[in-house]
């Protein structure tokens, strides 16, 4: 790799979709920064509480092409952000008297008591650093961000949340006039609680108002988005710099106790990424056993399943039209069977990619620190303009690297006394490539149900994204072997796990195709011969038909709203028992045209 910064830059230049290129070195959070000479580093620690832990930062100087690691200055408070106004390096950090693994920096030890401490360097990144506590610590108070320098006013805003009087969470923002000297808290309006209902037998944690990110906007208003239980996350507007809050509200933007970002670009452009992923229904959690009380009232979350996909989109106009909504990343972890004990769980027992920071790199690149866990936490740089694009394809050529297939296994779940089961059910890949039953020299996708008493749900599922449209065609070349009990073809706008039981809930387009190849009583495909399916959906017109070999197509009704295109398909086995035969899927196109 060549060492001059022209060479990097020009490698650089050559990436367009996302690029993983590290490890972080803890949970991605708040950890990452540039400095002004173009370094980048992302502070973390190596070790554990039990045996000891020794602060470190992962270095790149050829715009994170490449990485090393470095002792990290004693008393450091990790990465900071330099004053536009004095100059100075600065952050602010929560201390709440013991380690904390979101929160934890080697400045914590020095600090005398809990309280919110500003940590203030006049020399630079590297300190010294001055600690000065600029006031008490609500409970239960987390800052997941750096401070936010705003361009229309002299004002830090630093977004986070505290204990609610209900014993939830409440979104809060600390804002500074005076260049950090000085901070006042204000509260955000309460997220309610999901109630629980169909499909939910249980109810979800009740995490509603947690982790929010703000944006400035072009005229000066601020942008939050609120981490909730709810399937959406929340949103709020501040029109005086962050002084007052509309109620939150609904956003636009699926995704259920997962940790949002918003990145304003050097363009102007508005970049989202967050965890566009819906959960498998609650189960009844006085049926499950192990769990403690907190568990089972939803005060703790028994399991995630909805921690695999990252995705992202841009906006030009200031988040009221979004572009992409396109998966950045899938748990490379996503289908293992030791997928609660893999690399232990003294770090963290959060497996995900979930959480994500950003940088802007030269040429408008973007460089992310993404998710939890040494095993699933991930470097990734990549190009927003990769967001822009309206087409994707897969034979299955380069494997099952795009897609997601994982069925889980009756593990352990919850927390209580230390057990591994949070956020990790084992797994195992279900839908599977199989040889081309033609003979040709190629693999196909097989869905299909196999008997196996240790999964939940033995019904194989096969999930595919591609850029979103509210107009668009999809192409499927497929087949119905002869004897297969049949299968679920569903178009929907964000992910749903493979196997879950009520995908018709969430799709907007949904055929079910019988053992005979019937999709609403009419014949549609032969069984055991290849044909090709294709969807096509105008969200603002002509509406979505379908069509089998250049057959007479046909009209399906959109069974629920969207509002910023389809983007995913979802395929999965509606047999009742077991069924070797399945679906046959050999390749799938996405076009931009009606």
């Amino acid at each position: 790799m060549p060492t001059d910064n022209k060479g990097n830059v020009s490698l650089l230049g050559r990436v367009h979709a996302p690029v993983v290129v590290g490890i972080p070195p803890t949970n991605a959070i708040h950890d990452l920064m540039r400095l002004p000479d173009g370094e980048l580093r992302h502070y973390g620690f190596t070790g554990d509480f039990r045996t000891g832990i020794r602060m470190v930062y992962l270095c790149s100087r050829d715009h994170g092409l490449s990485w090393s690691e470095h002792p990290a200055p004693a008393g450091s408070p990790g990465a900071t952000v330099e004053s536009p106004w004095s100059g100075d390096w600065l952050t602010v950090l929560p201390s709440h008297g013991k380690p904390s693994l979101e929160e934890f920096q080697d400045a914590h030890r020095l600090l005398p008591g809990p309280g919110i401490w500003l940590f203030r360097s006049r020399t630079g990144p590297d300190g010294p650093f001055a600690a000065s506590k600029v006031m008490d610590l609500p409970p239960r108070t987390l800052l997941p961000r750096q401070p936010l320098a705003l361009r229309q006013r002299q004002r830090w805003v630093l977004p986070g949340h505290a204990a609610a009087a209900d014993g939830g969470q409440r979104p809060v923002v600390l804002l500074s006039d005076d260049d950090g000297a000085t901070w006042r808290l204000v509260w955000l309006a309460a997220v309610p609680r999901p109630l629980v209902a169909w499909p939910h037998a249980g109810p979800r944690w009740w995490n509603c108002g947690d982790e929010p990110t703000v944006a400035e906007l072009g005229d000066g208003r601020l942008y939050m988005l609120i981490r909730t239980a709810h399937d959406q996350f929340w949103e709020s507007w501040s029109r005086d710099g962050g002084d007052s809050w509309d109620t939150p509200a609904p956003s636009r933007f699926w995704g259920t106790i997962t940790t949002p970002l918003l990145h304003r670009l050097s363009d102007g452009r508005l970049l989202a990424v967050w965890n566009s992923t819906t959960p498998l229904p609650e189960v009844d959690h006085a049926t499950q056993a192990g769990l403690s009380d907190d568990e089972r009232a939803g005060v703790w979350e028994d399991v995630f399943t909805n921690r695999d996909a990252l995705h992202a989109a841009i906006s030009v106009d200031d988040g009221a039209n979004w572009r992409g909504f396109r998966e950045l990343l899938l748990n490379e972890r996503r289908n293992d069977g030791d997928f609660r004990s893999s690399g232990g769980n003294d770090a963290t027992v959060d497996k995900s990619i979930h959480q994500s920071q950003a940088v802007e790199l030269p040429g408008g690149k973007v460089l992310l620190a993404v998710g939890q866990h040494p095993q699933c936490r991930r470097l990734v740089v990549f190009d927003p303009d990769w967001l822009l694009e309206e087409e994707r394809c897969e034979d299955f050529r380069h494997g099952l690297g795009g897609w997601s297939v994982q069925q889980y296994l009756r593990s352990v779940v919850g927390n209580y006394r230390g057990h591994s089961g949070h956020c990790a059910l084992n797994r195992r890949a279900g839908a599977a490539l199989v040889p081309d039953p033609d003979g040709r020299m190629r693999e196909v996708l097989r869905i299909a149900r196999h008997p196996d008493p240790r999964l939940l749900d033995e019904r194989e599922g096969a999930v595919w994204n591609f850029p979103a449209g509210r107009r668009g065609r999809l192409h499927l070349r497929l087949q119905l072997p002869a004897g297969s009990a049949g299968a679920r073809i569903a178009l929907l706008d964000h992910w749903l796990n493979p196997t879950d039981p009520v995908v018709g809930h969430y799709a907007q387009v949904l055929l079910e195709l019988d053992g005979a190849g019937r999709c609403d009583g009419i014949a549609r495909l032969v069984p055991g011969r290849w044909h090709n399916l294709v969807l096509g959906w105008d969200l603002d017109g002509a509406g979505i038909t379908a069509q089998v070999d250049a057959g007479e197509s046909w009209l399906l009704p959109c069974r629920t709203s969207c509002r910023d295109g389809l983007s995913y398909l979802h395929l999965q086995s509606s047999a009742k028992s077991a069924d070797f035969h399945g679906l046959l899927l050999e390749s799938v196109a996405k076009s931009a045209g009606p």
